[in-house]
């Protein structure tokens, strides 16, 4: 099924690349586009594994929906909650059918293309039993946009045996605000990954998605590559509850400021017997003016579990400057390479396809000194 409702140009689509959305690629199994806060495009190449609607198409398709929609999230939150449900959001529902396995990635791009404007979503996805799905999650603004805002609720289901891969990149203006509201429900043998990269320069980008690990053996990691610009500030973080016996968390950020502003937070939760742990925090300081601020917390409500972290904040070395200068590479050369390094998206685990895509966005970094 595909449904086009403005077209996106060929600028556009180009454009779209640098975070990971390919409109024309044929290793997708779907793609979901919004623009400002108009759905543009709902395409799906595996109807047999995948149902993708706009939020607001599939609430009066599925009056069962309603059991699952700010459940996850209060509407009343905060400021920026009301704002999406007060203006009833659209956005994207995904459900991946019990026992689907789906080969390549589902795309999903929100997209600002008008000075100044306010996009505000509300996604679902569901993860049935037994299924599994990549998603890459692309935002945007067009390259002449450098203020706005996006808030985006996403609420996330993975049944019991279920697999979502959670991927987004994002490549905001530069007095964007950005506050994404998310919280994940994981079921016995379930696992849920985010890995999460922005490099670019942003107003504020502040996210604190919550993961309830309800299930036996249910698995949640959250991994971020970040690096802030001057003038940037990223707060950001995640919490994982661990409420079931032999659930498994894990938390990694790496940071790095050029001059903006980074706050790094980190929060396990053992509320259960068995449950392991781990959060692990690194960054780095490239120029004056920048500076980061690490958080990490542990809290066990009951013996028997065994949880940990690390945190370390530091600047790039001298002697391992010195070392790649003495091979040849200017000390921009050498930074870079160093910062790549830093930045490996090989901690990631991600499939052959979505590694590519994140890799393109750290060689992004190449310009950046």
């Amino acid at each position: 099924m595909s449904e086009k409702f403005n077209k996106i140009d060929r600028e556009d689509k180009e454009f779209l690349k640098n975070v990971g959305v390919d409109l024309d690629s044929k290793e997708r199994s779907a793609s979901f586009t919004i623009v400002n806060n108009d759905v543009s495009e709902v395409d799906i190449q595996d109807e047999a594994a995948i149902e993708l609607l706009s939020l607001q198409r599939a609430k009066e398709k599925h009056p069962w929906l309603k059991d699952y929609l700010w459940t996850l999230i209060d509407k009343n939150k905060d400021k920026w909650t009301k704002i999406a449900a007060e203006n009833e959001a659209n956005g994207y529902f995904i459900r991946v059918k019990k026992g689907r396995k789906v080969d390549y990635p589902l795309q999903a791009c929100f997209y600002i293309k008008t000075q100044r404007f306010v996009q505000a979503v509300h996604n679902v996805i569901i993860v049935e039993e037994g299924a599994h799905l990549d998603i890459i999650n692309g935002c945007a603004t067009a390259s002449y946009v450098t203020t706005g805002a996006h808030y985006g609720i996403t609420e996330i289901f993975v049944k019991e045996g279920g697999y979502l891969s959670y991927n987004m990149i994002h490549d905001w203006g530069e007095e964007v605000e950005v506050r994404p509201r998310t919280a994940i429900k994981v079921e016995k043998n379930g696992t849920f990954i985010s890995n999460y990269v922005a490099l670019e320069n942003t107003k504020i980008t502040q996210s604190y998605p919550v993961a309830h690990l309800v299930g036996e053996n249910s698995v949640a990691k959250f991994t971020s590559l970040v690096y802030a610009p001057p003038g940037a500030t990223y707060d950001l973080g995640a919490k994982i509850i661990l409420d079931a016996e032999h659930a498994k968390g894990e938390i990694i950020s790496r940071t790095i400021s050029g001059g903006g502003r980074i706050i790094s937070r980190g929060y396990l939760l053992g509320a259960k017997p068995k449950i392991h742990a781990h959060l692990e925090c690194s960054g780095m300081i490239l120029a004056e003016g920048g500076s980061l601020y690490t958080i990490p917390e542990l809290e066990a409500l009951v013996d028997d579990v065994e949880m940990s972290h690390e945190a370390a904040v530091g600047k790039i070395a001298e002697e391992e400057l010195e070392y790649l200068m003495a091979r040849g590479l200017t000390e921009e050369e050498a930074t870079t390479l160093i910062v790549k390094g830093f930045l490996d998206t090989k901690i990631m685990g991600l499939p052959p396809e979505l590694e590519e895509q994140m890799e393109n966005a750290i060689n992004s970094l190449e310009n950046a000194f």
